[in-house]
């Protein structure tokens, strides 16, 4: 008897409060979404939950695609393992001292202390050896120096994952590599991360800081990458196990272990792709992003249809020079804590979490949150939370709204509520801008995404004060990350430094050092089992002006004259900044990424329907209009009965069971051919 070859699709995201599960059968391209409680202490019981709660059979997935804030809360919560840091002699407190500067917000703070260090003095060891400034070795590499750093940091300190990273070794890991060897030759229990491994680019602290944090968290990934595999194994799962990398596309699970600082901001960059995906769908090339789960929310910018990637990241303090989308994150979810600080409301950072989670969802949480404050505004039906798989308790959320925000006020519940999503609104607006008007971006020009469980919500609203003329509303925008990640390639990212001016660059060189990278990248494409034919290599230069510190990727062909490259960089540089300049061009770091290109799940267009919503109106509902700014009576519709071409205007509440779209007096939704919902100004609002 033969089986069928497996032909479904899983993609699951952790967030900080649910864990998203999406099956897509290749087959019928039908999709199916579930979500489950997230289980901080031990995440990967919240992912096989989630999966189980589908019912999908394990043998039948072909794919198993993945993104995780593990890294992420690691890092934040401090519970990484102990880490030690080996690096030259005389050199030991780079990490330590890192760059001296005083974060913006505490620039006229005298008593401003750094936060604690994730690595301690003792745990940090320089050993003898040196580079010079072009990788030449100008003292040989001390085995024994080696040997008995690593006995110090493990026997005395305690450490058990050590970072290693040399001056001017991105030149040439020679070193680095040998000190790997040694200490798990000594401490094969150990973990060893080591700079060249995870980047090969200029600044000693950047460098330092990505391997250290790299380390911190390594122990603590592979344990959870390895009980989830095992738990999917002994489900019956054989297929292929990919995990989101921070800058978009995917990796291995194998190579996700060798590098997991790349997936600190995997959650995020499922949406992006996803995202990138509907914008070329659409048509739409300039599109903004707009992420509100449990915890956070998350915006980016969708530009001529790519999203806006960066080379450096940060994480708290810290700097991490790995490939991310450049995202704009605040601390302002739907679990995010409403509270009054000296009679000042505040919206966030803190948050209810998974646990124990906003008061109405009975599971202990005492504190007003966003969703509370949703509740009270009658946006959510507490019958029909998670499709009616959870209720609400409404009349809890209301109270503990007016004991500590109405009451102190002298307001009433309404209007304590209206008074959360006004600051989040704020908070929010507040993100938009940096990535929008203060990049030269108008925003009146760009198409608006929502999703996770609470973008749906706030979207319109925010749409109506920055004058965004279109609200796009995808099909689950509750699990769209998740849906997101079914659409990334598996991708690498190599990087060399060359630190040359354009006009005295070797071009001959250069193509030496692409050649390089290149074959670094294919290699890492062929070792996750993408055929040649499949790979797509692209090459790109990060230039500045000489003298500037920010600089440019500037996607380069085989073209590597210095004209053509000028002319890419000032292209670039008048979209984005509006003029340019005759300064000498220096070029800093070669890159190239692999892409391995997968099937991508279509977006299915449907017959349209009569155009008019009706059949599905479930009811009305009395909630606050902000467009009105008072209660009034709005239409209930179930978004799975709405059809193509259906209109609808406001005040609507369009319901889905895991999410709401909130539609204001003054905005109208019409239902495109992919089921997308738009929402935009009515005729007469606009005019």
């Amino acid at each position: 008897m033969t089986h069928p070859m497996p032909a479904i699709r899983l993609a699951v995201d952790i967030g900080g409060t649910f864990v998203d599960a999406m099956e897509l059968d290749t087959r019928t391209h039908a999709v199916r979404f579930r979500k489950s409680p997230t289980t901080p202490a031990r995440p990967w019981e919240g992912v096989l939950a989630a999966v189980g709660l589908l019912g999908t059979d394990p043998a039948e997935v072909e794919l198993f695609i993945h993104g995780t804030t593990l890294g992420l809360n690691a890092v934040l919560e401090r519970r990484g393992e102990p880490t030690g840091i080996i690096a030259n002699a005389g050199f030991r407190d780079i990490f330590l001292l890192g760059r001296g500067n005083v974060p913006a917000d505490h620039m006229y703070d005298f008593q401003y202390q750094r936060p604690e260090s994730l690595v301690r003095r003792a745990a940090t060891i320089g050993v003898r050896g040196r580079l010079d400034y072009k990788g030449r070795v100008v003292e040989e590499l001390d085995p024994g120096d080696v040997r008995e750093a690593a006995r110090i940091l493990v026997e005395e300190q305690g450490v058990r994952t050590i970072a290693v990273c040399f001056l001017h070794s991105y030149l040439n890991p020679e070193h680095e590599l040998r000190a790997a060897e040694l200490v798990r030759e000594a401490y094969p229990e150990v973990t060893v991360s080591v700079s060249t491994d995870i980047v090969r680019e200029y600044r000693e602290y950047e460098r330092t800081s990505t391997t250290v944090l790299d380390a911190y968290i390594r122990p603590i990934f592979e344990r959870y990458v390895d009980r989830l595999e095992s738990g999917l194994a002994e489900d019956g799962f054989a297929g292929r196990f990919l995990i989101m990398r921070s800058g978009g596309g995917s990796m291995t699970s194998a190579v996700a272990k060798t590098s997991p600082m790349h997936t600190v901001l995997s959650g995020p960059a499922g949406g992006i792709a996803g995202a990138s995906y509907v914008a070329a769908a659409l048509g739409r090339d300039n599109l903004l992003t707009f992420d509100i789960g449990g915890t956070s929310l998350d915006t980016c910018v969708i530009e001529r249809g790519q999203a806006v990637a960066a080379y450096e990241a940060k994480l708290e303090q810290f700097p991490l020079l790995i490939p991310a989308y450049d995202i704009r994150t605040i601390g302002a979810g739907g679990g995010s804590i409403a509270y009054l600080d000296r009679g000042l409301l505040k919206v966030g950072p803190q948050s209810a979490g998974a646990v124990p989670g906003p008061v109405c969802y009975g599971r202990g949480g005492d504190r007003p949150t966003v969703t509370d404050a949703a509740v009270a505004l009658g946006y959510v039906d507490p019958d029909r939370f998670l499709g009616g798989d959870m209720r609400l308790h409404d009349e809890a959320a209301r109270d503990a709204l007016r004991e500590q925000i109405a009451e102190p006020l002298g307001l009433a519940v309404e209007a304590a509520a209206a008074g959360v999503f006004d600051v989040l609104l704020a908070k929010t607006v507040g993100a938009v801008r940096q990535i929008t008007v203060e990049r030269g971006h108008d925003p009146r020009v760009f198409s608006l995404l929502a999703f996770g469980g609470a973008g749906p919500l706030l979207a319109p609203l925010l749409a109506r004060e920055m004058g965004i003329p279109e609200v796009i509303v995808p099909f689950a925008p509750s699990g769209f990350s998740a849906w997101g990640m079914l659409t990334a390639d598996i991708v690498d990212d190599v990087s060399r430094t060359v630190m040359t001016t354009l006009d005295d660059a070797d071009l001959d060189a250069l193509e030496a050092v692409f050649a390089e990278a290149e074959s670094a990248a294919a290699a890492s494409l062929a070792a996750q089992a993408i055929p040649a034919g499949q790979a797509v290599l692209e090459r790109a230069m990060e230039v500045r002006y000489l003298g500037q510190e920010h600089s440019l990727t500037v996607p380069v062909g085989r073209d590597l004259r210095p004209d053509a490259v000028r002319a890419a960089f000032e292209e670039l540089h008048h979209a984005r900044y509006g003029h340019v300049m005759d300064n000498r061009l220096q070029i800093l770091n070669l890159r190239v990424r692999g892409i391995g290109r997968i099937d991508k799940p279509e977006l299915p267009a449907y017959e349209p329907g009569d155009g008019d919503p009706a059949r599905a109106r479930i009811g009305s509902r009395d909630a606050f209009d902000f467009g009105a700014r008072e209660v009034t009576s709005f239409a209930v519709y179930d978004r799975a009965k709405l059809e193509p071409g259906d209109v609808l205007d406001g005040p609507a509440l369009i319901d889905e069971g895991t999410s709401t779209t909130v539609v204001h007096s003054g905005q109208r939704v019409q239902v495109n051919p992919f089921g997308h919902l738009l929402v935009t100004l009515t005729p007469e609002v606009r005019s």
